[in-house]
This record gives structure tokens, C-alpha cells and sequence, in this order.
């Protein structure tokens, strides 16, 4: 049996107050684990480079400093995004990879990818 495709309300469609409010909490649980500058940057990173070190991610990610790279490296981990593998040896090597939770950000980021290129052609037609 196929599931049903769930329907992608539009913006002229009103939900009740409660849907409203069920939307908003989603969206806020969701920004709270995403949000901010460099999380999803992160994220792309390690799905998109041949990176997992540390020093590795920082090159890929221009102007993030290492105290924010490794704050937000936690807390993709402690959201389940992030694994870190620490191989002792001498120097350490601590290594990061994307989980299989991850893969449930697939559809988002691309769809923002794509949003902010569609975005940032329109800015341009604007100003030219």
C-alpha cells in the first residue's frame, strides 16, 4: 500500500488557531536544533567535502572560528547529527561524520539551497 503524499498547504489556505500554533512549535523546535549562522553550513560541509577533522571543517568553512566550530560540533551532537570518533594515538585524532538522522535534512537543504539561489538572482534583477 503507497503512502499518501502529504499535501503542501499554501499560504492563502488559514489552518485553525491550533494547527497555527502547532506550526509555530514545530518550526521553533526546528530552528532551535538548525538555526544560526553555521549550523547547516557545518552540516554541508561534512556531507559535501571529503572533511571529518576538525581543522579540516574550519578551512572548509570560511570565518567560522574554532570556539563556535566546536560549539556547534556538540550540539549536532547532542541533537543527533554529528558522531565524533576520538582514535588514540599519538597526536589524537578526533574525527566527525554526518549520522543517519542526518539524512532527514536531505529535502531541507536543498530546497534551501535552492530557495537562496532563486533568492539571490532576484536581488540582483532588482538592483540592476
Amino acid at each position: 500500500m503507497e503512502k499518501e503524499a502529504k499535501k503542501t498547504p499554501t499560504l492563502a489556505e488559514a489552518p485553525s488557531s491550533a494547527e497555527c500554533t502547532s506550526r509555530l512549535g514545530a518550526l521553533e523546535d526546528a530552528l532551535y536544533v538548525i538555526g544560526g549562522k553555521w549550523k547547516l553550513k557545518v552540516i554541508i560541509a561534512l556531507r559535501e567535502g571529503d572533511v571529518k577533522r576538525f581543522n579540516e571543517l574550519q578551512r572548509r568553512i570560511p570565518g567560522i572560528s574554532a570556539k563556535m566550530l566546536s560549539s556547534e560540533l556538540r550540539d549536532l551532537e547532542i541533537n543527533g547529527f554529528v558522531s565524533r570518533t576520538v582514535h588514540n594515538q599519538v597526536p589524537v585524532i578526533v574525527e566527525y561524520e554526518l549520522t543517519e538522522y542526518s539524512a532527514s535534512l536531505s529535502r531541507v537543504l536543498y530546497e534551501l539551497v535552492e530557495w537562496g539561489k532563486t533568492h539571490r538572482e532576484k536581488i540582483r534583477e532588482m538592483r540592476s
